[in-house]
């Protein structure tokens, strides 16, 4: 069953390792960068695995003690994890023992795997997303030691290579879109986060798009689940 899931899972992470490839290299290179030895990148991404709040925090390991700081930087920068985790609550508590990993490997693009794919029939779900998750930190982890070795030989400029996560989110929406008959969900995120940002800015609107979101799809769920396209 582990090897099941596991060959299941794999061909969804590859948009991923694309995508944490490039980001996890960059990371591991400014870390060096920093003055931070080679082997730091990768032991951050291993016990914190946090993406846009290790490169937040570059500046917070080399600045005064301020853990006050820190906590409220990272509540801003990750809390839309909160919408996530509400929305996994059900398939996290089925999977057992695999939930407290589960849970501390979120990130953006393995909640987007695993709340979008349908293991095939007879893998169970709880080994795939375990193998999605795991699969995902493993990329992000070895890029970002490959980065810190760089880094110590190589000046390597990362402007504008931020849009490889954007390019990457795309993909995913549009595999979703073309897997999905059912698209109100989707033209709901859409159009949550298109109002959101007219509204807020390109700074602020994440968190009230998300609570949006999560509102109309509460109030639609009834609607969706009869066509099962709330998952």
């Amino acid at each position: 069953m582990k090897r099941k899931a596991l060959r299941a899972a794999f061909p969804h992470t590859l948009p991923v390792l694309t995508g944490y490839a490039f980001l996890g290299l960059a990371y591991g290179i400014l870390m060096q960068s920093a003055g931070f030895p080679f082997w730091y990148p990768a032991l951050i991404s291993l016990v914190v695995y946090a993406g846009s709040m290790q490169y937040a925090a570059v500046p917070l390991l080399g600045a005064a003690f301020d853990p006050a700081g820190a906590f409220f930087l990272t509540l801003m920068v990750n809390a839309r994890h909160l919408f996530y985790g509400v929305s996994m609550l059900e398939p996290y508590r089925a999977a057992g023992k695999k939930t407290p990993y589960l849970v501390f490997a979120m990130s953006d693009e393995t909640f987007s795997v695993n709340v979008s794919a349908c293991p095939p029939e007879g893998v169970d779900r709880g080994w795939f997303m375990f193998w999605v998750s795991l699969l995902d930190q493993f990329y992000w982890v070895a890029a970002s030691a490959l980065g810190g070795l760089l880094g110590r030989v190589l000046t390597v400029s990362t402007k504008g290579i931020e849009f490889v996560m954007t390019a990457l989110f795309v993909t995913i929406f549009t595999g979703q879109w073309m897997e999905d008959r059912e698209h109100r969900p989707a033209l709901v995120r859409l159009g949550a986060s298109v109002l959101c940002l007219a509204l807020f800015g390109a700074g602020n609107f994440i968190l009230p798009a998300m609570a949006l979101i999560v509102l109309l799809l509460l109030v639609m769920r009834p609607a969706l689940d009869k066509k099962g396209a709330v998952r």
